[in-house]
């Protein structure tokens, strides 16, 4: 099938082309460019736009034909989204709600959105499933959000359907190193880690020590980006077959934590240096343990994180880095 992927230029966006076109089927990418990278669009054509232009997006629609839509495009920065709410309420949702009127128009029915577990906020305990309370403490999680009820809203009234799957750390790269993490600004933790053993003048700074975690500091759910991948083209399958116009909602985890300091350990283990850090104070808003319990995923999708190891992904991120930052 043809399949728009927007953001397509993007980190996670970018392995999504390149599985869809590894199954047969062909990404045609939108991306404005701001975020993402030329360079990673290497499996289909890349049609430079913005969604909040509603026409141009309209007549792309129109032209290409594609049976479905992936949603990425959206700016992704917290600590930005708090600074600056507008620019995510403007791009993230109302960019969105563009994508959406267009595909209304041009009669594109399906589509599957990348949510987050920001959308959850601070949960009150792990792992978190897709029961929980949905409460963003962010302008960034909000917006993934409200996309999520216009997406539930839509099928009721237009027939839309769609799938959000939130996701939790993604992290890696794509084992053949022809894409990988390339942020401008860099704010995940394993590529500074990366960049920290390969730099000393570098260091990566440990936002606290004293959560109430076995080793103190903040514990997350890496999820390799190849994994992720192959999970939108599953969501995409399940679509298909969905005899239903609705919404459905999907963690991605492991359902394993790992802390901060095991990932330095890790990365230490992996690449044979030192990872140069130093301590620093706790983040404002940052949870002690973010995990997700992904059986919903598994089970509906057949999905399963078969490459989210925390010793593959960063291999596979050193292994990218090496060959691209160094």
């Amino acid at each position: 099938m043809k399949v728009i992927v927007t953001g397509g230029a993007g980190y996670i966006g970018s392995h999504v082309c390149k599985e869809l076109s590894r199954r047969g089927h062909q990404p045609v990418v939108i991306d404005n460019l701001v975020y993402g990278h030329r360079k990673a669009v290497q499996w289909g054509p890349l049609i430079e736009a913005d969604l909040l232009e509603t026409e141009k997006i309209e007549a792309i629609l129109k032209s290409e034909k594609p049976e479905a839509v992936i949603h990425f495009a959206a700016y992704a920065y917290v600590g930005e989204s708090v600074q600056d709410p507008a620019k995510y309420y403007r791009n993230n949702f109302m960019g969105s709600l563009s994508l959406l009127d267009a595909m209304r128009k041009t009669k594109v029915s399906k589509i599957v959105f990348s949510s987050t577990c920001a959308t959850y906020g601070v949960p009150a305990k792990v792992p978190i499933s897709e029961d929980f309370p949905q409460n963003p403490i962010n302008p960034y999680g909000q917006t993934k959000l409200m996309v999520e009820k216009v997406l539930q809203d839509y099928g009721l009234a237009y027939g839309l359907k769609s799938v959000a799957l939130r996701y939790f750390n993604a992290a890696g790269a794509d084992a053949d190193n022809e894409i990988g993490e390339d942020h401008n600004p860099e704010t995940h933790l394993i590529p500074l880690v990366l960049q920290a053993c390969f730099d000393s003048s570098k260091p990566v700074t440990v936002m606290g020590t004293d959560y109430p975690t076995p080793d103190g500091t903040c514990i997350r759910d890496y999820i390799h980006v190849t994994d992720l991948a192959v999970a939108h083209i599953q969501a995409l399958e399940y679509l298909e077959t969905k005899p239903m116009e609705d919404f459905s909602f999907f963690n991605l985890g492991t359902g394993n934590g790992a802390s901060v300091l095991e990932v330095l350990q890790m990365a230490e283990k992996v690449t044979g240096r030192k990872v140069a850090h130093s301590f620093g104070v706790r983040r404002p808003g940052d949870p002690p343990a973010l995990v997700a319990d992904g059986q919903k995923a598994r089970k509906t999708l057949a999905w399963n994180p078969e490459h989210s190891s925390l010793e593959n992904i960063l291999r596979t991120a050193s292994s990218w880095y090496q060959k691209n930052s160094i």
